[in-house]
Parts: structure tokens; C-alpha cells; sequence
């Protein structure tokens, strides 16, 4: 096992480049997850690590060792792809074992680790089945035994789970960090999913655009979002972004103001008439009137008109929008609350929780 260092890396094809300025460093035994929409560059960052792509300048550290001129085979490091990459004529023995083989290790010592990691997966009464006779969650788990059979110092997965159906995500999810935990091995985790992100990682690295937006703990990433990108891709329902005019009398969006506290004005250095974008996530917007215990002074009133309606079970999402504008707001309600679509809502908004965002650059200005 080793920590991954990377140090201004970029990659460029002819005159795009892919990836920039990208520096960070995973510590021994830790699992990060590179995420960020499609195109993004986290991909090239995974198959850089990997060998697969050749860095354009920077440098590439797996432990001590400088990996840039270090030919993939020789890296000691196991990836999982998106198709799993499984050899059809060979069974699921043969498929976990073939690393192993072709690096001419012992047969007594390639049997032991293949039963070892068929036991670990569940895949002990399936090691003599093919590839087209397994389903695609037992499939993802052959891949993943091959790259855990090597025993290698990093484990690079890229999307692995994103071919399966969501209640199979959700369980093999909780295997991979199963796996994890015991295995201690350093991991590095591609995906476009913040759920996959937020639920699996103990760091997050947030990409857009071939560069680094924000690096942290999945609760610190979505409680102090850098920048508008990152307040608006990590969290489901994103976060609801209000484009407004901030006025001596408050922020102006249509015909309704939005109350400005004297702290957010001198933060975040509001002068009267800057267009700014107010960012605030849909839990901290409340339909019900207030209870006791919760102080009027830090909410505003805003009407909205209901638009969707979507009951999820143990609550209700709704989107409704801002007469005199094209902004829509998501909403969590109880269930139990009656509204229809066409409804006129009164909604309070959690000053307290508001952020404010450079509308030209998506920089955060407050808090």
C-alpha cells in the first residue's frame, strides 16, 4: 500500500487540454472520489495514475517512487473499468486468477488468493461459471476479485457501478466500502454520481472543466460549497440558485424582496444595484408557517406559485416558481401536507443558511 501524489499535472490532446493544474495527494490507505460532470477530466486523471495516459508536464509520485516514465505494468496498481473487462471464454476462477499467471506466481499461491477473495465476494459457488451466465452485479464483483487478487498498493476504479440498476448500486455500494475497511487498501474512485461521491469517500475531489473546484469531506464539500459549481452539483434536490439585485431595501427578485442581513451586505461587500446569484438548499426552505422556537427575524417571506409536484414516500418535493421571473425553487414538505399544482405558497427562506454568489464567475461571496 502507498499514498498517491500528484503535482501540477496536465494533460493536453494536440490543443485541448483535458486536465490542469492538478494537485493533491491521497494518504496511505484512504478512499477519495474524483467527481465532476461529464467531461470533466476525472477519467484522464484515473487512467494518468494508471499508466494509461502519459502526463503532458507535472509529476506522478505512487509512495516515493516518481511514476512518470514508469510503464503501466510495472506500476503495481488494479483497475476496475465501467465494462468490467471480464475474458468470456474463462470462468470466474480463471478470470480472478489471470493477473496473477501472468506476473508467474506459484499455483498454490494463486489458488489460495483466489478462494480467499471468492469467500470475500460471495463468489465461492460461482467459480466455475462463465461471464454470460452471471448477472451484472456478480459480474462487477469478478472484476473487482481480479484487482483485489493482485494485492496491489492502489486500487483505480472507474465508474464501476454505473451499468447496474439502483437498487444493485446501493448494495454493492455497501460491499465496496465493506471491502475497504478491510482491506486498507489506497483507493482512487471515478464517478458522476454525488450520491456514489457523498456515501463512499473519505475525500471528495470536485472537478469541472479539467480543474480542481474543491477538495474535502463529503459533509464539508456540501456545508461550505467553494463556489456556485460545486453548491449547485453536490446535493440532491442541487442547490436553488435565485439570480437577484441587491438594493439598500434587500435583495430584488421580481416584485418581491428578499430580506438582507447587515452581515451578509458587509461580507459580502454588496453595493446597491450588484446583480448577485443567493444559493440556498431546498431543506432550508420552509412552507408551514414558523414554529415557536424558531426566529422571525432570521427568515424571509417569498410567494411562489406551485408548478410540480413529487411525492417520494416519506416526503415531498415540490418546485414552484417566483412570479415575474424564470426562477424555480425545490422544496422538501411533509407528506401530509395538501397542495396541488397551480397552489399559491408562502415559503420562508433560512437566512441564516443563505450563500451569495458571483453571478460572472460563480465565486462565492458569502459566507
Amino acid at each position: 500500500m502507498a499514498n498517491v501524489r500528484l503535482e501540477d499535472i496536465k494533460r493536453r490532446f494536440n490543443s485541448v487540454t483535458a486536465i490542469e493544474d492538478i494537485t493533491f495527494e491521497v494518504p496511505d490507505g484512504e478512499f477519495w472520489v474524483l467527481v465532476g460532470p461529464s467531461g470533466c477530466g476525472k477519467s484522464t486523471i484515473l487512467r494518468t495514475i494508471a499508466g494509461l495516459e502519459t502526463a503532458t508536464s507535472g509529476k506522478l509520485y505512487i509512495g516515493d517512487t516518481l511514476m512518470n516514465d514508469i510503464p503501466a505494468r510495472q506500476r503495481d496498481v488494479a483497475m476496475v473499468f465501467q465494462n468490467y473487462a471480464l475474458y468470456p471464454h474463462m470462468t470466474v476462477a480463471e478470470n480472478i486468477a489471470f493477473g496473477l499467471q501472468m506476473r508467474q506466481i506459484d499455483r498454490k499461491i494463486v489458488r489460495e488468493r483466489v478462494d480467499t477473495v471468492a469467500r470475500s465476494l460471495s463468489l465461492d459457488n460461482l467459480l466455475d461459471r462463465k461471464p454470460k451466465q452471471l448477472s451484472g452485479g456478480q459480474q462487477q464483483r469478478v472484476a473487482l476479485g481480479r484487482a483485489i487478487a493482485r494485492q496491489p498498493q492502489v486500487f483505480l476504479l472507474d465508474e464501476p457501478l454505473s451499468n447496474l440498476d439502483a437498487q444493485l448500486r446501493d448494495d454493492m455500494r455497501a460491499e465496496l466500502k465493506q471491502i475497504h475497511a478491510q482491506l486498507g487498501v489506497t483507493t482512487i474512485y471515478v464517478t458522476h454520481d454525488q450520491i456514489e461521491a457523498m456515501t463512499l469517500a473519505d475525500k471528495i475531489v470536485v472537478l469541472n472543466r479539467g480543474k480542481i473546484q474543491q477538495i474535502g469531506a463529503p459533509q464539508k464539500i456540501y456545508a461550505h460549497p467553494a463556489n456556485r459549481m460545486v453548491a449547485t452539483f453536490m446535493g440532491n434536490p442541487p442547490m436553488n440558485i435565485i439570480p437577484t439585485t441587491y438594493t439598500e431595501k434587500g435583495f430584488q427578485v421580481g416584485e418581491q424582496l428578499i430580506f438582507c442581513p447587515l452581515e451578509i451586505q458587509e461580507k459580502a461587500k454588496l453595493s446597491h444595484g450588484k446583480p448577485v446569484d443567493l444559493g440556498i438548499r431546498s431543506e432550508d426552505i420552509y412552507i408551514n408557517e414558523l414554529s415557536s422556537g424558531q426566529n422571525a427575524t432570521h427568515y424571509s417571506l417569498v410567494t411562489t406559485h406551485l408548478k410540480v409536484v413529487e411525492p417520494l414516500g416519506r416526503e415531498i418535493l415540490i418546485r414552484a416558481s417566483l412570479p415575474g421571473t424564470s426562477t424555480f425553487l425545490s422544496a422538501q414538505m411533509s407528506p401530509d401536507v395538501n397542495v396541488r399544482v397551480g397552489d399559491r405558497l408562502s415559503v420562508q427562506l433560512d437566512l441564516e443558511r443563505l450563500f451569495v454568489f458571483e453571478p460572472a464567475t460563480g465565486d462565492r461571496l458569502y459566507p
